[in-house]
């Protein structure tokens, strides 16, 4: 299956005190870590959101201050690929194995977007390149949430959930504060 990859990394830290990507994990920048989980699935194209890093190919957030829908937006317009693979760069215990297994189950032109008992965890998800007006059209209304945004792509049939297993919820652990390292 055709797929491209995106790694979110534009985010503005503000409770972290200090930019994310830049952490370190066991010694490794965050931003280069999860790039890393990215080309582990052999994409076609890999894009970041965010600051050049690398050599991957930059894409610029539809509007500023947007948060991550703008940065997957821009990554969903320049996506050569069927399918989009979107990563944030906060999420150090996603595993190429676990992207590789959304990919797997993607059918008939659709997403999948991991779901938890009360949420959707969209920053870990495949989206299907027809999700790119929908995202235009959010961000156009100035309606910027993650989870609002599953829910109207579920709507028009783009997406499928698939369920997180108990096991798995330590893969979605994202670092937002001092306290999260």
């Amino acid at each position: 299956m055709r797929f491209s990859a995106v790694l979110l990394a534009g985010g503005k830290s503000s409770r972290m005190g200090r930019d994310k990507v830049l952490l370190e994990i066991e010694g490794e920048p965050l931003w280069r870590r999860q790039l890393a989980t990215l080309r582990g699935l052999l994409p076609e194209q890999i894009m970041i959101s965010g600051p050049p890093r690398d050599g991957c190919e930059v894409v610029e957030d539809e509007v500023a201050g947007a948060g991550p829908l703008a940065g997957m937006a821009a990554a969903l317009k320049n996506c050569r690929s069927p399918l989009l693979i979107v990563l944030a760069v906060d999420l150090p215990a996603m595993t190429t194995d676990f992207l590789q297994s959304l990919v797997a189950l993607c059918r008939d032109g659709k997403g999948v977007v991991p779901r938890g008992a009360e949420f959707f965890e969209p920053l870990a998800a495949v989206y299907p390149a027809a999700c790119a007006g929908l995202a235009t059209a959010a961000l156009q209304r100035a309606e910027f949430s993650m989870q609002n945004f599953v829910r109207a792509a579920m709507e028009q049939e783009l997406l499928v959930p698939r369920t997180i297993l108990p096991s798995e919820m330590s893969l979605f652990a994202n670092l937002n504060t001092p306290a999260d390292l």
